[in-house]
């Protein structure tokens, strides 16, 4: 399965159900509370975090469609962009961005 079709049938989902398709600020607290039980699962050993890791996926697929975003070019997109940065560790032994700002898209 790739990016598009998550994408798409998260959203068809979404409209079958009756889920929220148009409250942006919402669906973002939703996606910050799938991170969060990932994350408990991850903590806890719990054998449900492969569950977890796909709810985050398919509330960031719905995510993105209500934004209008295509994610599986943003994902190639910034893939490329991360292939293509530098980085050297400082004398501390910190990793830091050499090719240009440290916090440029």
């Amino acid at each position: 399965m790739d990016i598009a079709e998550v994408q798409r049938r998260a959203w068809a989902n979404k409209l079958v159900k009756g889920f929220n398709t148009v409250d942006v600020a919402m669906e973002f607290g939703l996606l910050t509370a799938e991170v969060s039980e990932a994350f408990i699962a991850w903590r806890r050993r719990e054998p449900g975090l492969g569950a977890e890791l796909a709810d985050v996926l398919i509330f960031l697929a719905g995510l993105a469609e209500m934004a209008g975003t295509d994610l599986a070019a943003e994902v190639e997109r910034k893939l490329a962009a991360n292939e293509a940065r530098q980085y050297q560790r400082d004398d501390r032994g910190v990793l830091r961005r050499v090719d240009g700002e440290p916090f440029a898209r």
